[in-house]
């Protein structure tokens, strides 16, 4: 669908077209007119869908067709993390760029002063963090009175982050009345009570089924001792000629002894988490998407929101605490109609999480293997495999044939020449 038969507002669609978007995504065609009909609305999407603008481009119409606020904001976003929070509030920026509305962002890791000056001097959208928005209701330096639209952006994150408290006391700021959107990818029993409780009478806008792997990600898993992870994953790397991989660990230890393993085989590989400096995760991801990084190594809190539109591989170095994480962390790549390719490798110790994760999946996932890295067989796994998807996935019993033939190979770890 044309993003002209929506209903917006022509300054809205002139944005729109300046940012190269022509049609609308399927969440965008079921969300748009909800929203713009003043319904709550339960969002079912992962990342690259479109969500963002789902909510954006009917909140910036409704706003600027009420006309001119006394400065207090009007619509208030609440996303899991401030890199999240940094994207939703340009993309206001940008849709909202001809139009006469102000949007800001609120988020701890930076000085507060600025952001109370920001308030003070007005806004109509506010995009924000659970924590530091509290911080400035405890404060008294922000007005909440006026809000007619509450978003809850990656509500599932937010609450597996330990924010629902925070939440609550959010909730209790502001007006009764009002009208409430939440997005998740994953509808646990405490989504589904946070739903209860905040949404009324909501339209539910469900592009793919919740708790499920997205479309184009073509998932598979090799079963390998724990001590030689790090050895095949830089093989996999190096001779299947990966451009730009993510790869998720369990702790803020573990992404940093990877990243210097890896940079040490001749790799080059950062990592971000929570106890690097927001100016050195900016680096990072700067370099990360310039190309001067391969490889970033990321905790699920540090990595959650990051937007990066042509990701083609994502690695579970080490599965999630949190099974229904495996859902946001493959959702990283496959984004936007792009394919993408998730690897996971599994140690003896990894087969109890595995298998959580394949229950909340409802498949096995494929496995595949290298020669001359031996694999660890799991007898009690099934062999079932996942749905038939678009794309084409591995064999039960080998790695997918690409360029380089990398699957034949013995890898010896190289030293960086310098």
């Amino acid at each position: 669908m044309k993003f002209e038969l929506l209903g917006l507002n022509p300054e809205i669609l002139k944005a729109v077209t300046e940012k190269g978007y022509k049609k609308a995504t399927p969440i965008q065609e079921k969300a748009v007119p909800a929203i713009l009909a003043g319904r709550d609305v339960l969002g079912g999407a992962q990342t690259g869908t479109g969500k963002t603008a789902a909510f954006a481009l009917p909140i910036l119409n409704k706003l600027n067709e009420a006309g001119k606020s006394s400065g207090c904001p009007r619509a208030l976003v609440l996303a899991p993390t401030r890199e999240l929070a940094d994207q939703v509030c340009e993309s206001f920026i940008a849709y909202g760029k001809f139009l006469d509305l102000k949007s800001i962002r609120i988020f701890g890791g930076v000085k507060i002063n600025p952001q109370i000056t920001n308030l003070k001097i007005g806004t109509d959208i506010v995009v924000a963090t659970p924590g530091r928005l509290l911080d400035h209701i405890n404060q008294n330096t922000i007005d909440l009175s006026q809000i007619e639209i509450l978003v809850l952006d990656e509500a599932d994150r937010m609450l597996d982050m330990g924010f629902i408290r925070d939440i609550k006391k959010i909730i209790k700021a502001l007006p009764r009345h009002r009208q409430n959107l939440l997005f998740s990818a994953t509808y646990g029993k405490d989504i589904k009570q946070l739903s209860a409780d905040v949404l009324r009478n909501p339209v539910s806008v469900e592009v793919t089924k919740r708790n499920t792997a997205a479309e184009k990600v073509e998932q598979i898993i090799y079963r390998i001792e724990k001590g030689q992870k790090r050895y095949l994953l830089a093989h996999l790397i190096r001779e299947e000629n990966w451009y730009q991989v993510l790869v998720f660990v369990r702790t803020k230890h573990g992404a940093n002894r990877l990243a210097k393993q890896l940079d040490k085989d001749g790799i080059p590989a950062n990592a971000i988490h929570s106890d690097k400096s927001q100016a050195a995760r900016t680096r990072a991801m700067n370099s990360f998407r310039k190309g001067d990084l391969q490889v970033l190594v990321a905790t699920d809190v540090a990595a959650r929101g990051i937007d990066l539109q042509d990701l083609t591989h994502v690695v579970n170095f080490e599965l999630p605490q949190v099974p229904e994480d495996y859902v946001h962390r493959i959702g990283r790549t496959g984004r936007a109609g792009k394919s993408g390719t998730a690897v996971t490798l599994i140690a003896p110790e990894d087969r109890s999480q595995l298998q959580k994760v394949e229950k909340i999946l409802k498949y096995s996932i494929p496995e595949g293997h290298v020669i001359g890295f031996k694999p660890v067989y799991d007898p009690t796994a099934k062999k079932t495999t996942a749905p038939k998807k678009s794309s084409k996935r591995p064999s039960s019993n080998a790695a997918p044939a690409k360029k380089g033939g990398g699957n034949n190979r013995k890898f010896r770890p190289k030293r960086r020449t310098r």
